[in-house]
Parts: C-alpha cells; structure tokens; sequence
C-alpha cells in the first residue's frame, strides 16, 4: 500500500475537527470566507439594482431586477457544470476550486471599482463562473474525505454547511452596515476583501488534501484540449453577438437560465444513464436521484426567494424598527444562517445518535419540500397591510419553517449526490444536485415577477400549497426510490 493511500485512510479515520477528519477544517473556512463575500454582496445587490440614483442605486424596474438576481443565482448554480468538467476532465478538484476562487475575487473588486452597469455585468459574470467552480468542488473534496459508508457523511456535510452560514451571517451585517454608511461600492469591496482572507487560508493549508485531490478521473484524449478551447470562444462569441443583437436581454435572463439549467440537466442524465462504462447499481441509483432532483427545484423555487420576494418584502413591508432604530434591509439575509447556525450542530448529532435508524434520504427531501411550502402559508397571516405593517418577529418565524427546510433537504442533497454518484461521474454529479438548484433559483427570479403587495395571499397560498403537494407524492413513491438506491441511505 502506498504512503498517500495510507495517510488518506488515516485522513477518514481522524476525529480532529469535532468527530470529523481534521482536513474538514480548511474546506470549512475557504467556504466559509466565500460565502462571507457571496452573501454579503448579495445583501445588498437587489436593492443597489432598483433603488434610485438619489439613493445610491441603478433605478432599475424591480421586476426585471428580481429577475437578474434570480438569472444571476441560476447562473452561480448552471456555472458547477463546467467547474466539475474541469476538475473531471482537466486539472482535478482542488486546482480548480483554487483557481475559480481567484476568479471570485475578481468579480468583487470589478462590482466595487467598476460604476453602472458595466461594472454589475462584469462582477456577476464573474462571480458566477467562480462561485460555481467553488460550490462543485468544495462538495466533492468534503465528499472525499469519507469512506462510502462512513455514518458520520451527513454529520460531516451539515458541520460544512455551518461554516458556510458562518460566513452568510455575517457577510450581509457588515456589507449592509457599510452600504448604509458609506454607499454599495464599499460595501462590494468589503467582499471582495473577504474572499482574499479566504485565499489565504485555504493557501496555507492546501498541502493537507489528500492527493488525490490531485488526480484528473477523466482526463481529456490527448490532442483535444484545442477543439474544446476553440468551441470555449465560440460559446462566448454567440453569447456577445445575441447580447448585441438584443435577443439576450434584462428583462430574459430568468428565462434563459432556467431553460439552459433543464435542458443542460436532461443532457446530463442522459449522458451519465447512456453510458456503457457504468455498472446496473449505479444506473438504477442515478434513475433514484430524479424524483429527487425535481423536489430539489421546487424546493429551492421557493428558498431562493429570500433574496427576491423577502428582500422587496424587507425593504417595503417590513418594520424593521429597534429600540428607535431602523436596521439596514440587507441585515434580515442574516436571519437564515442565525438559526442555521444554531440548528445544524442540532441536526448533525440527531443524524449521528439515530445513525441507521434515521428517515430514509428520500423522506427528508419529501419533509423538507413540504416544509418550505409551509413556510409560504405563514406569510399569509401577515398580508394585506401598508408600508412597515409587517412583525419583524413574525418574519423571523417564517425564516424558522425555511431554515427547518432548508437543513432536511439541502446538506443532505449535497451528501446524496456524492452517494448514488457513478464513479466516473463524480463531481458531475455533485454538479446535477447543482443544476436543481440553478433551476431553482431561475425560477425563483421568474416566479419573483408575480409578486405584488397589494395581492399577497394568492401568490404565497399558491405557491405553498404546490410545494407542500410535490413532498406529498415524494413521500407516497419512497419505497421504489429506495430500492432503486440498492442500499445507500
């Protein structure tokens, strides 16, 4: 056996980082730095998109501004595809996920130094490819550092899920603060300075990864990296020339996103399922993850709206009033990972105590699906008032029933991904679990275009009882998924 096969077995089997393989730890703080900069510059993004230019902003109509953020958080998801192609294909898991963080940080100093529109179009982009590169491969090296039935994965998943809203807590509480005080720029810069912190620690502890963090699965045919880079400029190319054209615009790009995100997602079943090298378990275990995949959507359909219909909501209905002080509007993104944080260590030890006696993955996803859309029906009881009518309290206990949601569905998904993924497939995989949420977030940018003050009970009565309709039938076909999954939990 050989050295680094050995010291990797040690690697799973250390309990350094609270019961978990010490290694957790520095995946821990690159997302967690990461997200800091993601969510605080998404805190304070739709807001600096309508609000006027009296008011620091662009004055875009909230509509379309809604859906450039929902296009943009699509985009971020989509994006996973080519992160776990590069890192499948190209030059393995941790060089891209180094290399997609330099171009995170890329994208916030652009949003910060760059003015107008310019500026937005650059930085998101950006961020996007960056983020998704990020997200993909962050998942997967966690995934790695556990042998296939190590009890302790989802425990493992829900303490890096933590260190994720570490960051998103307090990411929006500074930014916001900053945008207050000083204007969005700064509050920009303030991400963009997050996400070096978080280059330099993951720096120094890089050597710590296993080595075959290294390893390329699939690696390229020799001599085809130029037709690949060639059809790179092509994709780009098309993309210039629609924008220039007018066909790509604003007011589109929730509609875009979402129909690449589903086709891209049906392409990619096919080509995992078509494929002759894998073996029947792990056919029938992908075929599992579809009823999954399309709970996943509708679930984060509606998660995602925290930073659309919440934040309009935030910033209009809301009262956000303390002790004679009105809290910025970004600071209520930092409910969400208030509760997170206390609840995931919660969740990571019931996991761990119930080990195999705990729900059945499919049962978590069906209650997780109905208890966003739960979430939804809360709002009711607050609707039909004017201007700063809304409890602050009263929104804290809806974002309780989405963080609730938020941990059955979410971190599990992450560790189910890694779980029924083929061995060829990877980090693909982890990038389908990706694609629900980039179908997700698109939608939550179409769905955003609906909502109106004035008519809020239809939009959150509809919407939640869909939700909560879509966990049902999950729940009544668990027995099939399951056996399709040939004893993965």
């Amino acid at each position: 056996m050989s050295t680094s096969s050995t010291t990797h077995e040690s690697d799973q089997q250390s309990t350094g980082f609270f019961g978990q393989p010490r290694v957790l730890a520095n995946l821990f703080g690159v997302e967690m730095w990461e997200r800091f900069s993601f969510y605080g510059m998404q805190g304070i993004l739709l807001i600096y998109l309508y609000y006027s230019a009296e008011r620091g902003g662009l004055g875009i109509d909230k509509g379309v501004a809604a859906g450039i953020v929902g296009a943009y958080g699509g985009g971020v998801y989509l994006s996973t595809i080519l992160g776990a192609w590069l890192a499948d294909r190209l030059i393995g898991a941790e060089r891209t996920l180094f290399y997609s963080a330099v171009v995170v940080m890329a994208g916030h100093v652009a949003l910060s130094l760059v003015p107008g529109l310019a500026g937005v179009g650059v930085g998101l982009v950006l961020i996007a490819f960056g983020s998704g590169g990020v997200k993909a491969n962050a998942t997967s090296l966690v995934g790695s550092l556990y042998a296939e039935h190590d009890e302790r994965r989802d425990a493992g998943f829900s303490l890096f899920y933590m260190g994720i809203n570490l960051g998103a807590l307090v990411g929006p509480l500074l930014t916001g603060l900053l945008q207050t005080t000083w204007g969005f720029h700064v509050g920009f810069a303030l991400a963009a300075l997050g996400m070096a912190a978080g280059l330099v620690q993951y720096s120094l502890g890089r050597s710590r990864l296993p080595a075959e963090t290294q390893h390329v699965p699939n690696p390229l045919p020799r001599g085809s990296a130029l037709r690949y880079g060639v059809l790179a400029v092509v994709a780009v190319a098309a993309v210039v020339a629609l924008t220039l054209a007018g066909l790509i615009t604003a007011d589109r790009l929730a509609t875009i996103v979402a129909w690449v995100s589903g086709l891209a997602a049906v392409a990619y079943f096919a080509v995992i399922l078509l494929d002759r090298e894998i073996t029947r378990v792990e056919r029938q275990r992908v075929y599992a993850f579809i009823p999954m995949f399309v709970a996943s959507a509708v679930f984060w359909s509606l998660y995602q709206q925290q930073f659309t219909v919440v934040t309009i909501y935030s910033d209009e209905r809301l009262d956000r009033s303390v002790l004679g002080w009105e809290m910025p509007v970004s600071w209520v993104q930092s409910i969400n990972p208030v509760f997170i944080i206390v609840l995931a260590g919660v969740f990571a030890a019931m996991w761990t105590r119930l080990g195999d006696r705990q729900p059945s993955t499919p049962v978590k996803f069906a209650l997780g699906t109905a208890s966003i859309g739960v979430s939804f029906l809360l709002f009711i009881p607050m609707a039909g008032g004017g201007a700063n009518s809304a409890p602050l309290l009263g929104l804290v206990g809806v974002l309780l029933f989405f963080t609730i949601s938020e941990l059955l569905l979410s971190p599990v998904g992450l560790s189910l991904s890694t779980k029924l993924a083929p061995a060829k497939f990877h980090t693909q995989m982890v990038a389908l679990f990706f694609l629900s949420i980039a179908l997700g977030t698109a939608l939550s940018g179409l769905l955003s275009g609906y909502y109106d003050a004035r008519h809020e009970v239809p939009y959150f009565l509809v919407l939640g009882v869909a939700a909560i309709v879509v966990g049902g039938v999950l729940l009544a076909i668990v027995k099939p998924v399951t056996r399709l999954m040939n004893g993965v939990h």
